[in-house]
């Protein structure tokens, strides 16, 4: 099962692309072995402080590794583990040497939210209460934040995909 598209083709920033969220909202999706490398980034309270060093450093590497995926397919997952971390996984078309490579596999029911970072908490428990009126306990709960802050701001939308793992 292929995931939906992310993003159309139409790039305004020469940075995100204009987000395609709408095959994303309330549907279940599964991952069998989908590729990701790890990294992790401090948080205060939640609030991420070292976020676009990151991910400038993961994007240089999957891009140097001739690893990335192709830009309609996209995606970087983010999980709080604590308050004072969490983990980023971005995908990859295939594992980079000496890279904290992951999968996942697993299935997921997905929602898409519009608004500022500052709502991601009652996203979360949003998320847990979703997947249990379908039947479910979520084991995880992954934020893929479709664009960056000055992206968000250009086009006047800030779609949050998330996932819960079932």
């Amino acid at each position: 099962m292929a995931l939906p598209d992310t993003y159309t083709n139409i790039n305004e920033t020469g940075c995100c692309a204009i987000p395609k969220v709408e095959g994303w909202d309330k549907k279940r999706i599964v991952f069998e072995n989908k590729q990701f490398v790890r990294a992790y980034t401090k948080s205060f309270m939640h609030i991420p402080l070292n976020m676009a060093k990151v991910m400038t450093s993961l994007h240089e590497m999957v891009t140097g590794a001739s690893a990335g995926m192709p830009a309609n397919q996209a995606m970087i997952l983010s999980r709080d583990i604590s308050a004072w971390k969490s983990e980023q996984l971005y995908a990859v078309a295939r594992p980079i040497e000496d890279a904290g490579n992951v999968t996942l596999s697993g299935t997921y029911l997905t929602r898409v939210f519009d608004g500022p970072y500052k709502n991601a908490e009652s996203w979360y428990a949003e998320m847990l209460d979703y997947a249990k009126r379908q039947g479910y306990k979520a084991k995880n709960v992954y934020f893929f934040y479709t664009t960056c802050p000055k992206c968000a701001k250009h086009y006047g939308k800030n779609y949050t995909i998330a996932l819960a793992e079932i």
